[in-house]
């Protein structure tokens, strides 16, 4: 799955990171950002951690290839 954060809508909830540890982070100035490597996670928490983001800065799609 391809994953991409928009950084102009992002407020730094962190919801993300705490549902998909794994997959998420936060900069530090508390803004989501994806962990090395995992731009193209197939983590299974990773479309609850998309729902969970409060202002939908997250967009999950399948990986075409």
């Amino acid at each position: 799955m391809h994953i991409d954060i928009d950084q102009d809508v992002c407020i730094g909830a962190g919801q993300c990171a705490l549902t998909a540890p794994d997959v998420f982070t936060q900069d530090n100035d508390g803004y989501s950002t994806l962990l090395p490597g995992a731009e193209d996670s197939a983590d299974p928490l990773l479309r609850e951690a998309a729902r969970a983001c409060p202002v939908s800065a997250i967009s999950v799609s399948e990986t075409v290839g």
